[in-house]
């Protein structure tokens, strides 16, 4: 049995999941489910949401856990202990910032002026100086160092996130914009993005974006 994920029709907390699948060339079932057909599934989920990633009988929940997960089987986790620190490290940190826009997106979108021009930018600037230091200091690579892991693909798609609710938020963290380019161009996450169903999709599933 392959893998198969498990997600609403939408990007949400499922896109970095697709988009580490996609790039690494691994095959998988990607089930968009509606929320009246997400009815049933919901009680047979330990936390009774998704995304939910299904490996063989295996079950699991919870975005960041699959990403690691898959990170572990898929050698996207670094080479030691220290490179997967630093790759957790910044993933917490792009969690953190995903949070804070989930929580304008879903309770306060009347405050959307204020995390684009004040919430978001300080917290950008504090990633972008942890990836050049995870970096030597030079402005290239990936987010927790020289090789892609697993909080790539979860930091690119908020930062996509981000240039749709405000075209110019990145102008002013150059690496992270030049970052963000680098991702973009990946071939099978470009393939992924110039499709008409990516397109159609909405970011989240109150379809404010």
């Amino acid at each position: 049995m392959g893998y198969k994920l498990t997600y609403f029709q939408i990007h949400g907390r499922a896109e970095p999941i697709r988009l580490l699948l996609l790039d690494s060339g691994i095959d998988f079932e990607d089930y968009m489910v509606s929320y009246p057909d997400f009815a049933p599934i919901k009680p047979t989920l330990p936390f009774r949401q998704c995304p939910a990633f299904y490996d063989g009988d295996l079950t699991i929940v919870q975005s960041n856990t699959i990403l690691r997960y898959l990170a572990r089987k898929h050698s996207l986790y670094g080479n030691n202990d220290l490179e997967a620190l630093k790759i957790d490290m910044f993933n917490d940190g792009v969690e953190d910032l995903r949070v804070a826009y989930t929580n304008m997106i879903y309770r306060n979108y009347d405050g959307k002026d204020d995390f684009v021009n004040k919430s978001a930018p300080p917290q950008l600037e504090l990633l972008e100086s942890l990836m050049k230091a995870n970096n030597g200091g030079a402005d290239d690579g990936f987010a927790a160092g020289k090789q892609i892991s697993f909080t790539d693909f979860n930091f690119y798609n908020l930062l996509d996130v981000f240039l749709i609710l405000s075209p110019t938020l990145l102008d002013k963290v150059p690496a992270l914009k030049a970052y963000h380019q680098r991702m973009s161009a990946r071939p099978k996450i470009a393939a992924r993005q110039a499709t008409e169903a990516y397109k159609q999709l909405k970011v989240n599933g109150n379809g404010k974006q």
